[in-house]
């Protein structure tokens, strides 16, 4: 898999990777990760989880992988194609204002996503979506609407989702990522919060399915 640190792609082996995350109590993978600010925070503020971030674009990622801590890392895929070294890792899974692709897949319900979401998760891992006006809006939905709609979607594929609560600008404040400070200081301090959980019984169905198709 490749990961980045800086400006330096890194091609890390199977052994080398499961060598990093090694002695952890929980792994955290966000996806659609932007500028890796969240993982660098949460890196910093719990030294026994392992945090990774995970963008298909490189660029952004620079500054925030240049000097991270030694329980982070920064991974270089897209959400629909998960690297399998990350199967059945994740405790915690993230995806803060998703937009551009990773959005539509959560609207459209992909089920490489939603599968890929299940493939690396540990029975019983919390997934925690986090969801903006302006992201949807240019997806053709409403904020409200498209909260529905991916909470919908979700619930389809099986997932154990909780009712979505709306966040207001001292919840956005609170997310430590980028967008979520931009948003918390602007015209139209609103989003959306979706908890789910990624139970053993759909994890089981998802290998069940692939093993058809091998």
């Amino acid at each position: 898999m490749e990961s980045i640190r800086g400006k330096t792609p890194l091609q890390l082996t199977t052994d080398e990777f499961s060598r990093r995350v090694a002695g952890y109590k929980n792994i955290w993978l966000d996806l659609g990760t932007g500028d890796g600010r969240f993982v660098r925070h949460m890196s910093t503020q719990n030294r026994e989880d392992f945090f990774i971030g995970l963008d298909a674009c490189r660029e952004n990622l620079r500054e925030h992988s240049r000097d991270c801590p030694a329980n982070a890392l920064y991974l270089i895929a897209s959400a629909q194609s998960l690297p399998a070294g990350l199967d059945g890792l994740a405790a915690q899974i993230t995806i803060n204002f998703p937009w551009g692709s990773l959005l539509h897949g959560l609207l459209d319900g992909d089920l490489a996503l939603l599968d890929g979401l299940a493939r690396v998760a540990r029975p019983n891992a919390e997934l925690t979506i986090r969801l903006n006006g302006g992201a949807l809006a240019e997806a053709g939905w409403a904020l409200e609407a498209g909260t529905w709609r991916v909470y919908e979607r979700l619930q389809s594929a099986g997932f154990n989702v909780q009712q979505p609560r709306p966040l207001d600008a001292a919840g956005l404040r609170a997310c430590p990522t980028t967008w979520a400070r931009r948003l918390a200081y602007g015209r139209d301090p609103r989003g959306w919060l979706l908890s789910a959980r990624i139970s053993v019984n759909l994890i089981e169905n998802l290998k069940i399915d692939t093993q058809m198709f091998v």
